[in-house]
């Protein structure tokens, strides 16, 4: 789980949501987004994917709302993921 603290917090009601818990997606979460949108950074397929992976849960339209900065910088934390580790060469 990576921790990612917004430049622009999320209001949400009299709150204010500041940082983001983000995990590594399980095949179920992926199910209906497709992967090369994801690792090209698409929006649409952020949109769909990050309510199933953050903490707090954000609504898509919550995920539309955050600036420019931040979307960078939870798509980046993402794509990350899916680099996986090097194989090892026996």
């Amino acid at each position: 789980m990576k921790k990612i603290t917004l430049n622009k917090p999320i209001k949400r009601g009299d709150k204010k949501i500041t940082e983001l818990d983000v995990r590594e997606p399980t095949a179920g979460e992926l199910r209906g987004i497709k992967l090369l949108d994801v690792v090209q950074m698409d929006v649409a397929a952020y949109a769909d994917l990050l309510p199933r992976i953050s903490q707090p849960v954000l609504t898509p339209q919550e995920f539309n709302q955050l600036s420019l900065p931040d979307v960078t910088q939870v798509m980046t934390t993402v794509a990350q993921m899916f680099e996986g580790k090097p194989s090892e060469v026996a």
